[in-house]
């Protein structure tokens, strides 16, 4: 057998290999960039039923809580923040001030009794507080989709092949740090006792 034929079929055996391989690597960076796209496709899904929610809300709380307009704005325009984001970063920050104005909202609203008892807040406020509890587990799934992600991305030798197709690093979903602090909490009727 001639040498430069063994070689030869040599070489084209490990460009076959070196191709598939190629071929292998992005079609993973695909399916997982594909992951983390549908998972925010969820997320964005659950944030539209939460949005179509807050117009009743405001509209339910307007009748009862007259002096808190700067309350029930915040709301508003956390909600039309969300409507202009034009990427995930955008939408991610106006969802964390819909989360704050959520909360401000619904802790206000311990101050107005007629309020607390009118049955179609009472429906909103568990609609929506359902609806955060899905958004939490999807939230959960799109930041393991973008960590597998990241990881892939970042290890040799499929980190070769992301940078010569342009993948880049995903940002994860956080918690705003206004969210990070301690809540205080008050208890009525109670007295301190020293130790």
């Amino acid at each position: 057998m001639n040498v430069t034929l063994v070689i030869g079929m040599l070489i084209v055996i490990g460009l076959t290999v070196l191709v598939a391989y190629v071929v292998g690597v992005y079609n993973m960076l695909v399916r997982l960039a594909n992951n983390i796209d549908k998972a925010w496709s969820n997320i964005d899904v659950i944030l539209k039923q939460r949005h179509d929610e807050l117009p009743k809300l405001v509209q339910v709380c307007n009748s009862y809580m007259t002096h808190e307009r700067e309350t029930l704005e915040s709301v508003t325009k956390a909600r039309n923040a969300y409507g202009a984001g034009l990427n995930i970063d955008d939408k991610a920050l106006a969802e964390n001030q819909i989360v704050g104005a959520l909360g401000k909202l619904f802790a206000v609203a311990e101050q107005y009794p007629d309020l607390k008892a009118n049955q179609e807040f009472l429906a909103i406020q568990q609609r929506i507080s359902a609806l955060e509890s899905t958004i939490a587990d999807r939230r959960e799934f799109y930041n393991d989709s973008v960590n597998i992600y990241n990881i892939a991305i970042e290890q040799i030798p499929t980190l070769w092949v992301a940078q010569e197709v342009g993948y880049t690093a995903r940002p994860l979903l956080t918690v705003a740090p206004s969210d990070r602090k301690d809540t205080p909490l008050a208890f009525a009727n109670r007295t301190r006792v020293a130790a």
